[in-house]
């Protein structure tokens, strides 16, 4: 850790915090004045982090300054930035910890203690990206609800095995309250399908844990068998490795972790307090910052640096502010919010840019709603969505589980170092580089049909919407009804009472919890207004077929333990089975009365659900018109009956004593459905993460791996080998060595991809790769992708530029192949590189322009280093990959403006020497010559003197690996 540097020119501002004076921190708020006030909470952060971290090498009194002073210094300047942590996930964190190992390896083998090195950063990992879905089973349910009928689709077999599934484990046993069969429930005949989901599983009539099912237990014994070798060295890693924890299978996905248990919004190290940040590799980490946490995602050698005490380095962002204004519309849910602010966002061109809330409607969102927004990041193209922590922020962490004290601790250091957003507070708002301004009032509710998902329909305007189907040509919307008849009116008997059926009215209403209406906001919303809507009297018409399908254990758990199931059900929403139902055609028929009524009149009936998908005659044949609605829309519409209705001016129906009862009079507030959801449903699943945390699982907690200092490296893996890169470690560095003589391993064209350089999934059959797996006994099925097989070196080498949509000028047509120039052959580009190595020439790389687009990998740098090549010369470069490249000990050269091989000439097939000065200096001037006695010049894209060290100890992993000597 580096928050106390020796030498740190700020330690005079390091302050006791006013009533808790054994707490220290840094008051930068004192440092910068005026100027501090006007920045940005986000670019406070960045400050802070920068004075705790200054130490006159990795971070200078400049980079400081340069942050205060970020109103006139945005987008013109690189600065370092230490994260409090690093969060990986399994795929990106096993090189890491194989790099680790081999450090340790190292510097043994140099004389140097192996216990000294451990990551300098608090680093978690989490394993979740390892698990298949080898076994699966839809048990698709066509439960009739209510009033009879039943039709169900057989249970699908167990794939790829030919058992049957078992019986449901919950009936007649002990611990529930009765049987579990389709009987029990007085308004649902249908029968529970069997669950897949693993937290918790809930007998949904009787809400009684029942054993997990036969397709999560296989799946999990899949994952630990497939996985074992992997899984033993992580187990290893967790024992021998200080300041990492490995979080292991089986127990969340590594954003929902970050989010949920890992975050500590303020560090507290031997009583020295400073902001949260993070770096991780998973594509989610921009979710912390809806919880006030400084955080986005990296690549894999950027995360290794930071690992090793080390900064990554950004361009000062510009940021731009988000105010948000006015109130919502007491009809949008959290679904219409997080979307709308996402479409504003995306047309305000903020890519490449911070984005930071503020505003008074900013409190109107629930944290829940803040994550959402901050993940979309990639749907507009921020960095990071920034959410300054404030009394949502803190509710919503007492409920999560934080010490009263630890939080009382947090306020007082946020508010000292004006870190805490205050809507109260009579202080100015930070200056933006921008403002968009969002009003939450003109954010009102959609539904969409009656044909097709893109058609959306206000619903203020969902009566008059309907009308003009009824009269529009029969095509996407229309339905072509004679004016005469648009107001036909079918009686019809249904269970000894009389009802009337007419165009618009709806027959099948159904709440499903799938894609994004698992928000536990929407789905609590429908469960209060259900709540509201039987104790103001009010009833849902006998023929509609009504069904509840919450997807998973989860969402009937939280539905159950805020009180509003039995409210649900007795409207008619009851459970009916976890999987895909109405939206896939899968509801049961209609009663034939209601059929024939339909039929008779021509009426034009309607579905409505909360699914994601509405084509005509999908839910049911004679159900012609359908809307996609959220939950609690599809509630009020089905207690209405048709969606013939305005919601403002007409009753959903007479409740007890005659009375009129509108929608406004039982919607719940925004204000009752955060209450709830934070008191009922985010207590109650952080409670069972932390217990599942503490616990492990029984596999992991069984599984045996080994204790000693240095790993035991198998000679057999293929999956965890012990790399070459500090092969060369010396105690001191060396100056850079020329280039002499060095053949084109590649000559490619642009935008050459970090994917075209390291491919991630499967393993083609004729690839290198494979040839080296076949040797060591493995059949094709065995291969598994490259992305499992990280922790090799071997596996990754050989699948370096291995992508078979590679275009080598050489080859003239897409082929991972070149041309090995000493002999003439046309080969692998592994065994050309395998061929220059063991004959001692080095090689290079020649490229257009965009070198390294796409995502950050780092065996996209990793691989070239240990195929042999030295440099890489381009017209330009993709800024991360850069940086990846000097990072591993590569030497990126950029061809001079308005010059590239063909203007000079080139063919790839000379041969390239480059010298190198005793002295670099950033951005300088080097000289080529090739084997035709051309010579020309070219820039060595180091930028700062930091990228320079780098380059000259091989790299930041020998640079590191030398401080521990």
């Amino acid at each position: 850790l580096f928050f106390f540097p020796p030498g740190s020119p700020y330690q005079p501002v390091i302050e006791a915090l006013g009533s808790y004076p054994q707490k220290k921190f840094y008051n930068v708020s004192k440092l910068g004045g005026a100027k501090y006030d006007t920045l940005p909470y986000s670019i406070r952060v960045l400050f802070e982090s920068s004075i705790r971290n200054c130490d006159g090498f990795l971070v200078k009194e400049t980079d400081a300054m340069n942050i205060l002073d970020w109103k006139t210094k945005q987008n013109n300047v690189e600065v370092p930035f230490c994260p409090a942590r690093v969060v990986l996930q399994d795929f990106t964190g096993i090189p890491a910890m194989v790099d680790f190992a081999a450090m340790r390896e190292a510097v043994r083998n140099a004389g140097g203690d192996p216990m000294k090195v451990n990551p300098a950063c608090p680093t978690d990992l989490t394993v979740d990206h390892s698990l298949q879905i080898d076994f699966s089973k839809c048990a698709i349910q066509n439960a009739p609800n209510p009033g009879g009928g039943d039709s169900q689709k057989p249970m699908a077999k167990l794939s790829p095995l030919k058992a049957q599934p078992r019986k449901l484990p919950c009936r007649g046993q002990t611990g529930c309250k009765g049987p579990c069969s389709a009987g029990d429930s007085s308004r649902n005949s249908g029968q529970f399908s069997a669950q897949i989901e693993n937290t918790p599983i809930l007998c949904p009539f009787h809400l009684q844990p029942v054993p997990e099912p036969e397709t999560v237990l296989k799946n999990q014994e899949m994952e630990f068998g497939r996985n074992r070798e992997r899984l033993q060295f992580f187990k290893w890693s967790s024992k021998v490795f200080k300041n990492i924890s490995i979080i292991p299978p089986e127990t969340g996905m590594a954003h929902q972790v970050n989010l949920e248990y890992v975050s500590r919004v303020v560090f507290e190290v031997k009583d020295f307090l400073y902001p949260d940040s993070v770096v991780g590799t998973d594509s989610h980490t921009t979710m912390v910052n809806g919880l006030g946490i400084l955080g986005w995602g990296v690549g894999g050698i950027e995360t290794e640096a930071v690992m090793l005490g080390m900064p990554v380095t950004l361009t000062l962002p510009e940021v731009v502010g988000c105010e948000l204004t006015g109130t919502a519309s007491p009809l949008a849910t959290s679904i219409d919010i997080v979307l709308s602010i996402t479409k504003h966002l995306r047309q305000a061109d903020v890519a490449g840019k911070f984005v930071e809330f503020f505003g008074s409607g900013v409190s109107q969102l629930s944290v829940a709603d803040r994550t959402t927004i901050a993940n979309m990041c990639p749907e507009y193209g921020a960095i990071l969505s920034f959410f300054p922590v404030d009394n949502v922020t803190l509710k919503h962490l007492k409920h999560t589980g934080f010490d009263k004290a630890k939080l009382e601790v947090m306020e007082a250091y946020l508010k000292a170092v004006k870190l805490f957003r205050n809507d109260e507070s009579s202080s100015r708002e930070p200056e933006y580089s921008q403002v968009v301004q969002i009003s939450l009032s003109s954010i009102i509710p959609y539904v969409s049909g009656p044909k097709r998902s893109q058609d959306r329909v206000a619903v203020n305007n969902m009566k008059s919407d309907f009308q003009a189907c009824l009269n529009e040509k029969s095509g996407v919307k229309g339905f072509q009804i004679a004016v005469e008849k648009q107001n036909d009116i079918v009686p019809v008997q249904y269970e000894g009472n009389e009802y009337k059926l007419s165009h618009g009215c709806i027959v099948i209403a159904a709440v499903i919890s799938c894609t994004n209406n698992c928000n536990p906001s929407v789905m609590l919303a429908a469960g209060l207004l259900a709540k509201k809507a039987v104790e103001a009297g009010l009833v849902v018409k006998p023929y509609i077929r009504t069904s509840l399908s919450p997807g998973s254990g989860m969402v009937t758990h939280y539905l159950s333990s805020s009180g509003v199931l039995p409210y649900l059900s007795k409207l008619g929403f009851e459970v009916v089975g976890y999987g895909c139902s109405t939206c896939v055609g899968n509801t049961a028929p209609l009663p034939e009365a209601i059929r024939n009524a339909i039929k008779q009149g021509d009426i034009i009936a309607c579905g409505v659900l909360s699914g994601t998908k509405n084509f005509e005659g999908r839910i049911c044949d004679c159900v012609r018109a359908n809307y996609l609605a959220s939950p609690p829309l599809v509630v009020a519409y089905a207690i209405a009956g048709t969606v013939r209705i305005d919601f403002e001016t007409e009753p959903l129906g007479t409740g007890f004593n005659g009375k009129s009862i509108y929608l406004r009079d039982i919607w719940p507030t925004r204000r009752e459905l955060h209450t709830v959801e934070e008191e009922c449903v985010i207590s109650s699943m952080f409670k069972e993460l932390k217990e599942k945390m503490e616990k492990g699982n029984k596999r992991w907690n069984l599984l045996e791996a080994p204790e000693s200092t240095l790993f035991p490296w198998d000679l057999k893996s293929t999956y965890i080998r012990c790399p070459s890169f500090f092969d060369k470690l010396a105690k001191e560095p060396v100056s850079p060595q020329p280039i002499e003589n060095a053949h084109v391993l590649l000559y490619l064209g642009d935008s050459v991809t970090t994917d075209h350089i390291s491919p991630a999934g499967s393993i083609a059959r004729s690839s290198a790769a494979a040839k080296y797996l076949t040797n060591k006994g493995l059949t094709p099925r065995e291969f598994n992708s490259y992305g499992a097989r990280r922790g090799n070196d071997a596996v990754m080498t050989r699948g370096t530029f291995a992508n078979i949509k590679l275009l080598n000028k050489f080859i003239g047509k897409p082929a991972p192949k070149t041309i090995h120039f000493p002999s003439g052959q046309t080969l692998d580009v592994f065994e050309a590189a395998e061929l220059y190595q063991k004959e001692g020439i080095p090689v290079i790389i020649l490229a257009g322009r965009k070198y390294g687009l796409g995502s950050s990998r780092d065996w996209a740098a990793k691989g070239p280093f240990l195929l042999g090549v030295k440099a890489v010369l381009a017209e330009s470069y993709e800024k991360v990959h850069k940086s990846q490249l000097i990072g591993i000990g590569i030497a990126p050269l950029q061809f001079l403006p308005g010059e590239n091989p063909s203007i000079l000439g080139l063919t790839g097939r000379e041969q390239f020497s480059i010298l190198f000065p005793p002295e670099l200096s950033p951005g300088m001037t080097l000289d080529i010559k090739t084997s035709t006695g051309k010579v020309f010049s070219v820039i060595a894209l180091f930028e700062n003197d930091m990228e320079i060290t780098l380059y000259k100890y091989g790299g930041s992993l020998n640079f590191v690996a030398r401080r521990f000597l």
